[in-house]
């Protein structure tokens, strides 16, 4: 199964922001344990190369691990060396994408108008990370721009929680960037929101059916 086919199928990406390398990795094995096997380490995390490389040789095959908050081609090199399997920005940045496309490495880059939105796909985005999605409307906008576009692949962030997710599938998201709402707080709470998380899309899912 290929990257972007894994991650459509658990449908839930955690966007891990951390104080530390220690609390990185802590998020890590919470969200892994409540069955998320996808991580997106963000940029913002100190020494996040060094983090990317740790989980990489540390749990092998068993999750995906992949880069966030890049925002330029050296970046995105740098990652995907260190062991990173997609890489995720806030932005259009076309460099960016033609670097991850020479790498074989899916790329998921930020935009949010239809116009950056289309722009970033006939550059050869994997799928398009819909940011920030809650502040302009949230499961309706995307439902609006998915209606003309329906080819490409969405993946909104910013606004995704608990409350909303059922909401972003039912409008065509093919998965959910999922920060603070689930990323936070003490490790048992993160393994058991991950779990609701993960049945939150399912049932979505089913009901579309």
């Amino acid at each position: 199964m290929s990257v972007v086919e894994r991650i459509r199928q658990i449908g839930i990406i955690p966007v891990v922001r951390a104080r530390s390398a220690d609390e990185a990795l802590g998020f890590v094995e919470a969200i892994c344990a409540g069955g998320i096997p996808i991580l997106e380490i963000t940029m913002t995390v100190p020494g996040a190369v060094g983090v990317i490389a740790a989980l990489t040789k540390r749990l092998g095959d068993d999750a995906l691990i992949g880069a966030g908050t890049v925002l330029d081609a050296d970046n995105a090199r740098a990652c995907v060396d260190a062991g990173a399997r997609f890489v995720v920005s806030p932005a259009l940045d076309i460099p960016t994408i033609e670097a991850c496309r020479k790498l074989d490495v899916p790329v998921f880059p930020g935009a949010l108008t239809p116009t950056e939105i289309v722009t970033a796909w006939r550059a050869g985005a994997s799928a398009v990370k819909v940011f920030p999605a809650g502040a302009v409307g949230g499961a309706a906008y995307l439902k609006s721009v998915k209606a003309p576009l329906p080819q490409i692949e969405l993946i909104p962030t910013g606004g995704v929680s608990l409350k909303t997710a059922a909401d972003f599938i039912a409008a065509g998201a093919m998965a959910l960037g999922v920060g603070a709402d689930l990323v936070s707080g003490e490790p048992v709470a993160i393994t058991e929101k991950a779990r609701q998380y993960v049945a939150a899309v399912t049932a979505a899912r089913s009901s579309k059916l």
